[in-house]
């Protein structure tokens, strides 16, 4: 690993502010002094800030984001902004997703470095609920009710989808809660339906609800880290 990345990690600070420490003779790799931020360390050197000794921690980080439009769910993409932007975190390219959204689809998005958490969001056995507020293009019917309830299916298919619970706000409106992860599952599911979906925002995986403006992110409560652990 680069030094500046594990002095970024461990110390909590910006690279910039790692870069003007390391010129400052502040930090040693096995007692010799370091000033290059690409010098490569290995497991067992040790890194000393100020003559006291770094503590190496593993911990995993949990956060959740409000995605505006326009981005996309990766921290590195050649075509369209990302979702890295909003994030100011030490090692932030090492945070993925858990559950993407398309690029004009807004909402939660929840980011993590442990891929065992995140697989049990994402993974169809574990059959973690997510739910969407849908703005569709023709009046809904309250026969869609049934019909999600008992499963549809998708153009291109063979098995109909989970039971999805729809419950409708105004003719144009609806919540969607879905417990599968498809691809382009809810806008399909409406286009199966004989509808087209204008808007898609996600306000819910699991208990989890987004209660963050957009643009802004936060960490999650050990109680929302554990829910997803419990599944």
């Amino acid at each position: 690993m680069r030094l500046d990345k594990f002095l970024s990690h461990h110390l909590g600070i910006s690279r910039s502010l790692v870069n003007k420490e390391l010129k400052a003779s502040y930090v040693t790799v096995d007692d010799q002094v370091i000033k290059s931020g690409s010098y490569q360390i290995g497991a067992d050197q040790v890194i000393k800030y100020q003559d006291t000794i770094i503590e190496r921690v593993d911990s995993k980080r949990y956060f959740m984001l409000h995605k505006p439009q326009g981005y996309v769910c990766s921290t590195d993409d050649p075509d369209y902004p990302t979702i890295a932007y909003f994030i100011d975190e030490p090692m932030a390219e090492k945070l993925h997703a858990a559950g993407r959204l398309d690029l004009d689809t807004t909402g939660l998005v929840l980011l993590t470095d442990d891929g065992q958490w995140s697989h049990r969001i994402t993974s169809p056995k574990h059959h973690c609920e997510k739910t969407y507020l849908v703005t569709v293009a023709e009046p809904l019917s309250s026969d869609l009710i049934d019909t999600f309830a008992k499963g549809i299916l998708l153009k291109g298919e063979k098995e109909l989808t989970r039971p999805a619970k729809l419950n409708i706000i105004d003719p144009l409106n609806a919540s969607l809660t879905i417990s599968e992860g498809r691809y382009h599952q809810v806008k399909r599911m409406f286009a199966a339906a004989g509808n087209h979906v204008v808007a898609l925002h996600r306000q819910q995986i699991g208990v989890i609800d987004l209660d963050i403006a957009e643009g802004e992110y936060r960490p999650l409560t050990e109680a929302e880290i554990n829910s997803i652990n419990l599944r």
